[in-house]
């Protein structure tokens, strides 16, 4: 279990940077945290980092959002599950097959879909502080 500490917004992309180190091969990320915790600040600095050109937003009404490295080609899908009120919704939109295309897959509310994450799954836990920071935990 790796720790990373964000301690302000200015300092979001050193703890994206030092996020990527720790990415390895694999290629599903499940953020978990309450509304409001930075899921989606996170993933967009991580995109960043990875060299994402295009707005990044949260795809809460898409549900996903598919952005493209610009210096490695790279594709990285950004899911949201947060409308999500059903399995049966993810599964038609083909959430699987993403999981496995072996693109980069990073997830909010994944607790929606739980049932349908690989095994592999790396989880990561972002919780606020009482001074504002945020704790981010990859399991």
């Amino acid at each position: 279990m790796q720790t990373i500490t964000i301690r302000t917004l200015d300092t979001i992309r050193e703890a994206a940077k030092e996020f990527i180190k720790q990415m390895d091969d694999r290629t599903v990320f499940a953020f978990y945290g309450n509304m409001g915790a930075g899921k989606t600040t996170f993933i967009k600095a991580i995109c960043e980092e990875l060299g994402v050109e295009d707005v990044i937003n949260s795809p809460t009404f898409a549900i996903i959002n598919e952005y493209r490295s610009a210096e490695s080609g790279e594709l990285i899908y950004h899911f949201d599950f947060y409308r999500i009120n059903k399995l049966s919704e993810a599964q038609d939109i083909g959430t699987e097959d993403y999981f496995y295309s072996g693109a980069l897959c990073f997830i909010e509310w994944p607790e929606k879909i739980e049932d349908l994450l690989p095994s592999d799954v790396v989880n990561v836990k972002i919780m606020e502080n009482n001074d504002g920071s945020r704790t981010v935990t990859v399991e």
